[in-house]
């Protein structure tokens, strides 16, 4: 009963439920301090303005600015504002990471895709198109129809992984459907064992077409006499 009834018992008691208190309040007005609890302002719109601008205007409202993606409008000029997130208006609180689309100073260039003898014409617009190129009137060249034979920028043919700007104009060569007979066509030979390096040179030179001619038919040749072989007379004897 004594200790039940000591003093340091009961002591260390009420100095466990006072800490327990503290704490309990701590954690209650510490969260809403770090979380700005009840506060809120105002977005202010920063579209159209420079960067340094923005900044200035969301740090003057204790907001944060983070750059999240860059674009490319011709019309408006490099390093301003295109898009924000949250938008103009919101209300937030303190502390805020605002999203910012900035304008770049030229335009973006790509890589040409894996097209050039590679796909058709309607596969080749559509892969050019979804990267965000401008394409021209196609160019037709002899060769297969609708089939992609090349690809042109200002005159200067590409190839691929070329990287091109998109505000430049791209002309797909394509194909009409027909080959011209005079042009020449290289035959690849493969090197057999046993071949020399000149002979497989020469197999690969270009050989152009030729007509072949028609056999005189057997029937328009004149009629010749059949020569039959006659059999050696056989010998016989004396007595018959």
């Amino acid at each position: 009963m004594k200790k039940i009834f000591s003093i340091y018992l009961w002591g260390n008691i009420l100095a466990m439920a006072v800490i327990v208190l503290l704490l309990c309040l701590g954690l209650k007005y510490g969260l809403d301090l770090y979380t700005h609890h009840g506060q809120k302002v105002p977005v202010p719109n920063v579209i159209h303005k420079t960067y340094s601008e923005a900044e200035d205007l969301l740090d003057a409202m204790d907001l944060t600015v983070v750059v999240s993606d860059t674009d490319y409008v011709k019309t408006l000029p490099p390093d301003c504002v295109l898009e924000q997130s949250p938008t103009a208006g919101d209300t937030v609180k303190p502390g805020r990471i605002v999203y910012l689309k900035i304008n770049a100073s030229h335009s973006p260039s790509y890589p040409i895709p894996d097209i050039i003898e590679n796909s058709s014409l309607r596969d080749a617009q559509a892969k050019l198109l979804a990267i965000g190129f401008k394409l021209g009137d196609p160019e037709f060249i002899p060769g297969e129809k609708e089939w992609v034979y090349g690809l042109k920028c200002r005159g200067r043919s590409l190839k691929t992984g070329d990287m091109v700007s998109v505000e430049d104009v791209l002309i797909i060569q394509v194909g009409d459907g027909r080959r011209d007979l005079n042009q020449s066509i290289t035959y690849t030979v493969p090197a057999y064992l046993g071949e020399s390096d000149e002979d497989e040179e020469e197999a690969k030179k270009p050989r152009t077409h030729y007509q072949r001619k028609a056999e005189p038919r057997t029937d328009d040749l004149p009629s010749r006499p059949v020569m039959t072989e006659q059999a050696p007379p056989t010998e016989t004897s004396h007595g018959e």
